[in-house]
């Protein structure tokens, strides 16, 4: 009897989470475990939202890939964008993984944010399973598809400008706690969910969708519409944690600080224009090197909007199909012909 009332004298003095003292870093007044009652209600609808995107690459059908890779209907230029994407994606899709579940989530102290880092992480296997499975498919060279990273010089750029991101935050002294600490994590998350996610992959998925509406290799570009569903989604949760980030700790967004991140994407959009080269240097499917300047000056433009920064390239739009391909208005039923409504929640921006 006696314990019984102990333990309701216990429970008794149990404080309630205060909403308010939540905060998306640096939060030493709530505890990290404590989901409920929700501050960001951006973060869970991004992760609710990311379970109703759920498939998996073996739900989709490679025959006719695998029937027109044989033949001899396709280009060695095309054969080279093919590979070159699957050999960027495939590292590219781990480097995102690893920096969630070792860097960003140990120092994110929101459960709601945590929650969908940890829904972002499974997809971002689900996308590198996809690689795996296009590439057994294909009965393509496994070693030269995942070695890219290591041999083909503007892979290799672009993936060491975001290692280099990585390795700061990774060091067993760093903290978030000061200024410059911040500052940094900050521009992981920029470097990662702006760049990576938002500027490198919007230019590969182009390159590949290009088939697709060619009606060429249409099992990868089925795919390739599914993962950029989803990394849609990673580039707005991003967004919205950068943006939450900047709004709670006004200190870290300086002149100097906002002209090193345009450095950074500056920086960024001519790794991808050297990549586009690299890939195209004849052009296929009316792709030309060129306009992949055009693109990715226009895709980073919005990025920098996004965040709150002006837009400094003014290039217009070459791809105005992409709009199109990434509207989500529909979600295409992986058994079935019929078209299903995507949920209306999900309000997200397609630039």
């Amino acid at each position: 009897m006696k314990a019984a009332n102990k333990e309701k004298e216990f429970l008794g003095t149990e404080k309630r989470v205060d909403v308010s003292r939540k905060r998306l870093i640096n939060c030493h007044a709530v505890d990290v475990n404590q989901l409920m009652p929700l501050k960001y209600n951006w973060a869970w609808e991004h992760y609710l939202n990311g379970c109703s995107n759920h498939w998996m690459p073996t739900e989709v059908s490679m025959a006719k890939d695998i029937e027109l890779w044989k033949s001899d209907k396709l280009s060695a230029d095309e054969r080279r964008v093919i590979l070159r994407t699957l050999g960027f994606f495939s590292t590219a899709e781990s480097l995102v993984g690893n920096n969630i579940v070792l860097a960003i989530f140990r120092h994110i102290t929101n459960p709601e944010a945590r929650q969908y880092l940890l829904r972002q992480a499974f997809e971002e296997a689900i996308h590198t399973h996809t690689f795996l499975y296009i590439v057994e498919s294909l009965n393509l060279d496994q070693g030269e598809v995942f070695n890219m990273y290591n041999e083909v010089n503007t892979i290799h750029g672009k993936d060491q400008f975001e290692m280099e991101l990585t390795e700061a935050i990774l060091k067993t002294d760093f903290s978030t706690r000061t200024k410059e600490g911040a500052q940094k994590f900050l521009e992981n998350l920029i470097g990662y969910y702006l760049i990576m996610e938002g500027i490198f992959f919007y230019s590969g998925f182009v390159m590949i969708l290009s088939f697709l509406r060619q009606n060429k290799m249409v099992g990868i570009g089925e795919q390739f519409q599914y993962i950029l569903r989803d990394e849609t989604i990673h580039l707005n949760f991003g967004i919205d944690l950068i943006n939450g980030i900047k709004e709670e700790n006004p200190d870290l967004w300086t002149t100097e600080f906002q002209a090193y991140i345009i450095q950074k994407i500056k920086q960024a959009v001519e790794l991808e224009v050297l990549y586009a080269q690299d890939c195209l240097p004849r052009g296929i499917l009316g792709l030309t090197a060129p306009m992949f300047r055009d693109y990715v000056q226009h895709i980073a433009d919005r990025r920098l909007e996004r965040i709150g920064l002006k837009a400094i390239y003014r290039s217009k739009n070459p791809f105005p199909w992409m709009s199109e391909t990434i509207d989500l208005a529909k979600e295409k039923n992986f058994f079935e012909t019929r078209v299903t409504e995507y949920q209306s929640s999900s309000n997200l921006t397609w630039n």
